[in-house]
């Protein structure tokens, strides 16, 4: 009797949450963002211009854009102005976009079905990470044919209920007759098919890396089997994870990954702010067989702190920098309680996505799982001032050729930016045990962090930004 009450307090619990969740987490994609027409808008090395005399750019949802006049007037839009939104428009809704979500299986050790309110920093995590692999399977070329064809809305944003009523629909026409609506989008599908076999190879890698962050716990990358590897640095469900943490734990699950198509992908984490060339390229040398003369494209993770309590305003071009570097596949920050995924910039305002929106479970494993709740519709910006100074940085290089290409611009950019002569982060020769005297060669590689990582990481944790 007392387990059967239990269970009901649960549930009851469970359900209220649920609720206090959808309330909270629903309109973070409400307010609207202003893109100056002066300014280029930089997203992961990618340029835009939007500028004309006498006119900004406020996007909303991305339902819709609109062109506000100030000072003076014209009759005409610029078409080339017009062609650059929606270029952007398509660029940005092309990255995968993971928030908190409910109602997914328990995860093992807790009684928690949602991670709303504490999962923030494992999403941005996940959203690096798929960026890398998206360089990786279809490259920074690719977008996403449908990118533009989110249903429209009367309201300037998406609500909660909004997303839900939109994967309800797909989720039904899975197992019942197919609205009007989905048959055209069926339809349309069938037609992209014949479009040649790139695209089709594009839109399996597309469904391949989204499902591989699936809420479940096989999915590779996905919040159960994260949580399960930090519990190794002493993370729990429902702890707060900070960006230094979760680069390591993303370190582990590509390493733990089984599935053939991720064998030629690893993952390097600097350690204190220096990245060692060799072990580097050893990483990347690491998988060589009779079938598979190429190296592994590595993910390079930089943990760092732009100044102390606060974020220093000398590090902004920086880190404006390397958002400018095709290479790059974001930033896991946020500011003080919140997390972001930085993924580019303009002027001194840093663009990101916002994992703090509460979306409905989604099975990736069913054969055409919808696609829309995973593609963010709306930008938003936040000054670099009010950035958290701990965040950790991401680059992809293809194969040793390109790391080597990417060490040597860096660390020109790292030189030329810095005023002092103490740099964000440093690329050296050699392996890291030939500047740790003190430890021995031989390290332990059956646990998931060495104990000089676990007395860093600990360190980390006691700097980092609490998370909501």
């Amino acid at each position: 009797m007392e387990a059967t009450g239990t269970d009901e307090v649960e549930k009851i619990k469970s359900k209220f949450m649920s609720a206090w969740h959808n309330m909270k987490y629903s309109w973070v994609l409400k307010t609207k963002t202003y893109f100056s027409r002066n300014s280029p808008v930089f997203l992961l090395g990618k340029c835009y211009h939007f500028k004309s005399d006498g006119m900004y750019i406020t996007l909303t949802s991305f339902q819709s854009y609109s062109v506000e006049l100030y000072g003076s007037s014209f009759d005409q839009i610029n078409t080339e102005i017009s062609g650059n939104v929606e270029e952007f428009r398509k660029d940005f809704i092309s990255r995968i976009w993971l928030t908190y979500r409910e109602e997914f299986p328990q995860i093992k050790g807790s009684a928690l079905t949602t991670d709303c309110g504490w999962g923030c920093t494992l999403r941005t995590g996940q959203m690096l990470l798929a960026q890398g692999l998206m360089l990786h399977f279809l490259g920074r070329a690719w977008i996403w044919p449908e990118a533009l064809d989110f249903e429209n809305s009367d309201s300037e944003s998406w609500t909660s209920h909004t997303v839900k009523k939109l994967t309800a629909s797909f989720e039904a026409s899975l197992t019942a007759e197919r609205e009007p609506k989905i048959l055209s989008n069926h339809h349309k599908g069938s037609l992209k098919r014949n479009c040649g076999d790139r695209e089709m190879r594009n839109e399996v890698y597309h469904r391949k890396i989204i499902s591989w962050f699936g809420d479940s716990p096989l999915a590779a990358f996905g919040l159960h089997q994260l949580i399960e590897y930090g519990k190794k640095s002493g993370k729990t469900a429902g702890d707060w994870y900070g960006p230094a943490v979760v680069a390591h734990i993303l370190r582990k699950a590509v390493e733990e990954a089984r599935d053939p198509e991720l064998q030629g992908v690893t993952v390097y984490v600097a350690q204190d702010c220096t990245v060692y060339s060799s072990d580097v390229i050893d990483r990347q040398c690491s998988f060589m067989d009779s079938e598979k003369a190429d190296t592994k494209a590595v993910i390079i993770l930089v943990p760092v702190r732009l100044g102390g309590e606060r974020t220093n305003m000398d590090y902004l071009e920086f880190v404006k920098g390397i958002l400018s570097l095709e290479y790059c596949v974001g930033i896991i920050g946020g500011k003080p309680k919140q997390s972001y995924y930085f993924a580019g910039f303009q002027d001194d305002s840093l663009i990101y996505m916002d994992p703090h929106y509460c979306q409905s479970f989604v099975d990736v494993s069913i054969k055409d799982f919808p696609l829309e709740s995973f593609h963010c519709p709306s930008p938003k910006k936040m000054s670099f001032k009010k950035m958290d100074p701990s965040c950790t940085i991401g680059f992809y290089c293809r194969n040793v050729q390109d790391f080597e290409k990417v060490s040597e611009e860096i660390t020109k950019m790292l030189k030329s930016s810095s005023k002092e002569k103490y740099p964000l982060f440093t690329f050296v020769k050699g392996h890291s045990r030939d500047y740790d005297f003190a430890s021995s060669p031989l390290r332990e590689e059956n646990d998931l962090f060495s104990e000089e990582e676990k007395k860093r990481l600990k360190r980390f944790s006691t700097e980092e930004f609490v998370l909501l």
